[in-house]
């Protein structure tokens, strides 16, 4: 099907979409994502998932293959000049994709997950969820005060990994008591060093705010402490650092 073409700036569409490319929150609004480039609506398509609009330039439109011509239910084409002021890139992409959120997931009670505790760092919480995707954390729960998971910046760090996972955001710690399965925390001064400790599955793994760590009701209600070895000397991980080293320790224990 040709695509409709757009040539102004003040069309309604373009504002939106702008808005969504540009704004942490804007998805809740329109209950939509702004997909940059096509690598994700490949991972989004991989995943059985059909965005409802692409947005291509024409030239991007031309080099397109049958998969992303044919990916959304509607194609728009606009000039690259409108697809540069809709893209937060700096290189803007030939074309973009807008999904549609499905409805707000309930909390699984019995799936592996991580818990994400005030993270403010959109790169850390995206490389987050593709660590969870990668080594068989299903769910991931994102507590008030953390960074968006459907923003622009963490689904661009997330590479995918969002449309593999369940995810739920927004949740208060209370919240948490309805997992049937022991919440771990990692600590720099107390509990059993990861590499030697026996590791429970499934299990929900916290990973507390970059500079505060996990809050003091997190770290009350947590049944395992675990330290990770840093030969090295320094004080502390980077947090997406830290989750990478004790889902992957999960991950091994059950091979």
């Amino acid at each position: 099907m040709t695509p409709q073409d757009i040539a102004s700036r003040d069309n309604p569409l373009v504002k939106q979409l702008r808005a969504l490319a540009h704004g942490n929150t804007a998805y809740r609004e329109q209950g939509r994502v702004w997909l940059d480039g096509d690598h994700l609506v490949r991972a989004l398509l991989a995943r059985g998932g059909r965005p409802a609009l692409g947005v291509f330039t024409h030239r991007g439109w031309a080099e397109a293959d049958d998969a992303l011509q044919g990916a959304a239910e509607r194609n728009v084409r606009v000039p690259d000049a409108i697809m540069a002021g809709i893209s937060a890139l700096e290189s803007p992409p030939r074309m973009g994709f807008v999904w549609a959120l499905p409805a707000a997931p309930a909390l699984q009670t019995e799936t592996a997950t991580v818990i994400l505790d005030r993270l403010q760092d959109a790169g850390n919480v995206g490389s987050i969820l593709r660590s969870a995707a990668a080594l068989g954390f299903a769910q991931v729960l994102a507590l008030r005060g953390t960074a968006a998971l459907w923003s622009p910046k963490v689904l661009r760090a997330g590479m995918g990994a969002h449309f593999g996972l369940h995810l739920v955001e927004g949740l208060d710690v209370s919240a948490l008591q309805a997992l049937q399965m022991p919440l771990l925390v990692t600590s720099s001064h107390q509990g059993e060093w990861l590499h030697r400790a026996v590791l429970p599955w499934p299990c929900a793994w916290v990973m507390g705010h970059e500079g505060q760590g996990a809050s003091e009701e997190l770290m009350q209600r947590a049944s395992t402490f675990v330290r990770i070895a840093q030969p090295g000397g320094e004080e502390s991980l980077n947090v997406a650092a830290a989750a990478a080293i004790c889902l992957h320790a999960s991950a091994i224990s059950r091979l």
